[in-house]
């Protein structure tokens, strides 16, 4: 008898009937959640944790080694807490990396071509003798880390005026865009963008002024030249050659979409989801919608996710799929508890870029919300963690300000693909390649491989993954072995360390880290 909804389905159903439910008769989404314990992983996932952090975790990059490096809001944290750390997702030890010359909290960041990650703008500091004074005063320093020495240290050319908030995004051509931020408050927003050179200098696009907010979200599109697809409801497209030149793409359907998210998940194909159209109150939305920047300018809105968010984070996964975790679904800024409701969303949820459906996944046991982070491990798993400096409203106070607490822990999320069956193994593959290069992959599981994909290294902070896209790898199969072969394109494969991983029908190896050049 044919079935008319595989396992999965029906139960995401059932979750979304729920969901509903619990929303028209205001019970919390912790109390859903709840009835939600000892689900299959196989459907699900699960979640392990949480586990101690020595720092709130508000930006944080997975290095070409594997590790994550990640940093909090130092004028705010305790003062007995580090900057910065290194955290070894394999053997679970942290080390301590040497102080940052300039404060780097709520700067922009991407990995280089090199592999080091180039850290543009943060805090420059209060205009007031109190620290806590926390003025939207933008840096123009540029600082760099270096996976390999662990060490930090700071480029002489400066931007032209300091950023607070801005993206950094790489280019096809190895150079980074970096766009808005703030320079002396909150409204006065930097509005000419800068290109970051491989002479390790500032070119201004003195002819393309155009105000974007906080940490736009930004994409190398097919055409070499760099899509916005948010949060502002009008989305563009950046020409950097010479002096720069905007380009108006559409307006997505809903309005505005502050501290929602957005990925590529494919060539061009870019998904927005959640957020709010207004920046400090009302209701964040649960819709989600698409492009295909490479052949269309229109949104096309696809199905809703079960819950409201604002301040999440979007996770590309290995098979293609994006996991959506954390946020708050209240009407405020920054909202844990409104009105004796908890507003905390704990299920995660998994969207299909084949069907456009979303599953209700597993539940975490921390609240995620502003300054909150996620980004992809090599073995497949999400790390999740963070969120404070300051704490949501309503979240539990240790008493002191809340604007000094955090969460200092992560919790990590297993995707159901780590439940469905064997993982294939990678036994070896070239540190580095070339464009259009063939290249080995030595694997046991050769004849059974039914895909191939690498994910660009994460670098993640207020919702917004800066660095991630995907690409899908052509191969063919030889006795213990996978002949692939890189992209072409830089447009779509911007140089520099991918996540390689080979599946079996959705069930992905731990990844290779590999270089393209």
């Amino acid at each position: 008898m044919r079935r008319l909804f595989r396992p999965q389905q029906l139960l995401s159903l059932v979750f979304a009937l729920i969901t509903v439910i619990v929303i028209l008769s205001g019970v919390s989404t912790k109390q859903f959640v709840l009835a939600q314990s000892g689900t299959n992983p196989a459907l699900v996932g699960s979640w392990a944790g949480p586990y101690p952090w020595p720092l709130v975790p508000i930006h944080a990059s997975v290095g070409p080694n594997g590790k994550v490096i990640a940093w909090q809001r130092p004028k705010l944290a305790p003062a007995n807490t580090p900057q910065s750390i290194v955290w070894d997702p394999n053997t679970k030890a942290f080390t301590s990396v040497p102080t940052v010359a300039t404060d780097i909290f709520c700067a922009g960041h991407a990995f280089a071509p090199s592999g080091r990650l180039l850290v543009a703008g943060g805090h420059e500091g209060s205009p007031t003798p109190d620290p806590n004074q926390q003025a939207d005063i933008g840096s123009n320093d540029s600082n760099v880390y270096d996976f390999n020495t662990n060490s930090w240290f700071s480029y002489i050319d400066k931007m032209n005026k300091g950023r607070w908030y801005p993206t950094v995004t790489y280019l096809g051509n190895g150079e980074a865009a970096v766009v808005a931020g703030t320079n002396n408050d909150e409204q006065d927003i930097v509005t000419i963008p800068e290109v970051w050179t491989s002479g390790a200098t500032y070119r201004s696009l003195t002819a393309a002024p155009q105000k974007l907010d906080n940490y736009p979200w930004g994409f190398v599109a097919p055409s070499g030249r760099v899509f916005y697809s948010g949060p502002n409801r009008t989305t563009r497209v950046l020409n950097t050659v010479g002096t720069g030149q905007w380009s108006t793409v559409s307006n997505s359907n809903l309005g505005d979409r502050f501290y929602g998210s957005s990925v590529m998940y494919d060539n061009g194909r870019v998904l927005i989801v959640g957020g709010g159209l207004e920046k400090y109150s009302g209701l964040p939305t649960n819709t989600a919608e698409v492009i295909d920047v490479a052949v269309s300018n229109q949104w096309i809105p696809v199905p809703s996710m079960a819950f409201r968010r604002r301040h999440h984070n979007a996770t590309l996964l290995p098979d293609g799929k994006i996991i959506v975790t954390g946020g708050t679904s209240g009407s405020g800024f920054n909202t844990a508890i409104e009105n004796g409701v908890d507003r905390t969303v704990l299920p995660a949820e998994m969207w299909d870029p084949a069907t456009k459906q979303w599953s209700t996944m597993a539940s975490m046991k921390v609240g995620r919300f502003y300054h909150s982070f996620a980004a992809l491990l090599p073995d497949g798993r999400v790390l999740v963690g963070g969120g404070g400096l300051p704490l949501a409203a309503g979240e539990p106070s240790d008493g002191n300000d809340p604007k000094n607490q955090g969460h200092y822990d992560v919790e990590i999320y297993s995707p159901p693909y780590l439940f469905a069956g064997m993982r294939p193994t990678i036994a070896s593959a070239p540190t580095s390649v070339s464009y259009s290069q063939q290249f080995a992959v030595n694997t046991p599981d050769a004849a059974n491989i039914t895909s191939v994909s690498w994910i660009r290294l994460s670098s993640v902070t207020h919702g917004f993954n800066e660095n991630q896209r995907i690409n899908r790898l052509n191969y063919t199969k030889t006795a213990g072995s996978l002949n692939v072969t890189a992209p072409s394109d830089r447009n779509l494969c911007p140089p520099g360390h991918y996540m390689l991983f080979i599946l079996n029908n959705g069930v992905p190896s731990v990844a290779k880290i590999v270089q393209i050049s």
